[in-house]
C-alpha cells in the first residue's frame, strides 16, 4: 500500500512535523485543494508490519497510524519540499520479513525501513539494515533483546521495552501489596519477545519477595488454553501473571472466565485491541501501556480527533505509535536535509527532543538508540462499569513521576549488553 496523497490540511508544515498543539480540524482533509510537488521525487519508505497472523489485527492499526502521518505531512508541504510515499507490506515471519526488507532497499529504492510488532521479525530486519548500512525504526517490538545484545548501529526502537513494562505494572502491584510473599503462575509466549519478558518478570519477583512457583511456555499458535487452566487450578497461586503477545491474550482472558477460576490475574503486556476484543468481564486485573486514547493532553487528543474523522474508530496504541515515529522521521530528514541514515542516526544520537503527544517529550538514547519515554498502568473496570467495549480500561498516572528521571524505569548500561 502506499501513501503519498498530498492533500492540503489545513496543518503548518512545522505542526505536522513536529506534531504541535495547533493539530488538524477534523474533516479538513477532504476540503482543500491537493498541494502540487511538480516533478520533486517522493522520499520511499519501506515500511513492515504483521497482517496476518496472531499479531495481524495490530499490523492493521500500524498501516492506519502511518498513513494518517504520511497524509499530513504530504498536506503540509512534505519533507523538503517532498512528498513522502510509505509502502507497507505484510512482514508474515522472520524469514519473509528479512527477505522484504532487502528487496525494499535493493530494488524498490527506499530511503530506509520502519514498523514491525514481532520482536523475532524485527531481529531479521535489523540484520538486513545493519548489513546495508542503513535505517531502521523498529516501531512496536518489545524485546529486550534489541536494545540489548542485539542493538546495531541502524536499528532505533520507539515502542517501550518489556523491562519498562514490568516496571510500569510492577509499581502499582507493589503499591498494592500483590507481589511481597506471593505465589506467582506465568504463562509465556514461546518466541523471543515472551522469553525476554519472563525474564525481566522473574528479575522483578526476586527484587521483591515473590515466588514464581509455575510457567508454561505457549506457542503462539495455540487457541485452546485448557490444560494451562487446569494446571493453574493444581498450583493454586495467589496471582496468574500472563506474558503473552496479541490474540493469545484475548483467547487466554475469555478461557479464564469461562472456567472460572479465583485467583486475579496481571499481565505484563498488553494492546488495547486485544483488551477491546475481551469482551466485559473477561479481563481483570493490571497492565502496562505505551499510550491510551484517554490521555489527558492536547496533543493525544487532537491525534485522537483526527483519527476519528479519518477512520471512523478510536485509535489502538500500535496507530499512535506508527503515527509519531513517522513524525520524528520526518523531524528529523527535515533537520538534518537529508534522507541519508548516516546523518539520520547521527541526528536521533545527538539528544534531539520530539513531541509524542505526551506531557514530557522524547528522545533516543545515544548508547542503545531506545526512545525514552513515560509508560503507564492501567486497570480493568469492573463488569457492567464500562460504556461499551472501548471503555473497560482506566488510565493510571505516567511512570515515572513528573518529579522522577525519564531514564528510572529502563535498565541501565550496567545492565544492558548493548555494544553499538
Amino acid at each position: 500500500m502506499t501513501d503519498s496523497k498530498g492533500k492540503s490540511s489545513g496543518i503548518s508544515r512545522r505542526s505536522a512535523l513536529q506534531l504541535g498543539a495547533g493539530g488538524l480540524a477534523a474533516g479538513s482533509m477532504l476540503s482543500m485543494p491537493s498541494l502540487v510537488y511538480g516533478q520533486t521525487e517522493a522520499i520511499k519508505i519501506g515500511h513492515l508490519t504483521p497482517m496476518t497472523g496472531f499479531l495481524g489485527s495490530l499490523g492493521e492499526w500500524a498501516v492506519k497510524g502511518i498513513q494518517l502521518a504520511a497524509e499530513e505531512i504530504n498536506a503540509a508541504g512534505g519533507v523538503m519540499g517532498r512528498p513522502l510515499d510509505v509502502s507497507s507490506e505484510d512482514s508474515i515471519n522472520p524469514d519473509t520479513a528479512a527477505t522484504k526488507a532487502q528487496r525494499m532497499l535493493e530494488r524498490d529504492g527506499n530511503a530506509f525501513l520502519m514498523g514491525e510488532i514481532s520482536s523475532a521479525s524485527a531481529l531479521a530486519i535489523s540484520q538486513v539494515a545493519a548489513r546495508n548500512k542503513r535505517l531502521f525504526m523498529a516501531l512496536g517490538p518489545r524485546s529486550d533483546t534489541l536494545r540489548g545484545k542485539s542493538c546495531n548501529r541502524y536499528m532505533f526502537c520507539t515502542d517501550i521495552p518489556n523491562t519498562v513494562m514490568v516496571n510500569a505494572v510492577g509499581s502499582a502491584l507493589l503499591r498494592d501489596g500483590m507481589v511481597e510473599g506471593k505465589k506467582f503462575v506465568t504463562l509465556t509466549a514461546d518466541y523471543v519477545f515472551g522469553h525476554d519478558l519472563l525474564t525481566a518478570a522473574k528479575a522483578f519477583f526476586d527484587r521483591n519477595g515473590a515466588t514464581l512457583v509455575q510457567d508454561d511456555l505457549v506457542a503462539t499458535d495455540v487457541t485452546d488454553f485448557s490444560p494451562y487452566l487446569i494446571k493453574i487450578r493444581q498450583a493454586q497461586p495467589d496471582v496468574v501473571c500472563l506474558n503473552l503477545a496479541g490474540n493469545q491474550v484475548t483467547n487466554f482472558v475469555k478461557q479464564y472466565s469461562e472456567y472460572g477460576l479465583p485467583f486475579p490475574t496481571v499481565g505484563f503486556n498488553l494492546n488495547t485491541a486485544d483488551a477491546w476484543a475481551a469482551g466485559d468481564g473477561n479481563l481483570t486485573g493490571t497492565w502496562p501501556t505505551v499510550w491510551y486514547h484517554t490521555l489527558d493532553n492536547p496533543d493525544s487528543k487532537g491525534f485522537v480527533e483526527r483519527f476519528q474523522a479519518k477512520y471512523g474508530e478510536l485509535p489502538e496504541n500500535h496507530a499512535w505509535i506508527e503515527y509519531i515515529a513517522l513524525k520524528i522521521a520526518a523531524q528529523a530528514m527535515e533537520e538534518t536535509g537529508s534522507t541519508d541514515s548516516e546523518k539520520l542516526v547521527d541526528y536521533f544520537e545527538s539528544g534531539a527532543k520530539f513531541n509524542i503527544l505526551k506531557d514530557r517529550e522524547a528522545y533516543f538514547r545515544s548508547w542503545d538508540h531506545q526512545l525514552i519515554q513515560e509508560a503507564y498502568p492501567f486497570t480493568v473496570k469492573a463488569p457492567g462499569e464500562a460504556a461499551d467495549q472501548f471503555d473497560i480500561l482506566r488510565l493510571g498516572e505516567a511512570v515515572p513521576g513528573a518529579e522522577q528521571d525519564l531514564e528510572v524505569i529502563y535498565s541501565t548500561s550496567d545492565q544492558n549488553p548493548c555494544k553499538l
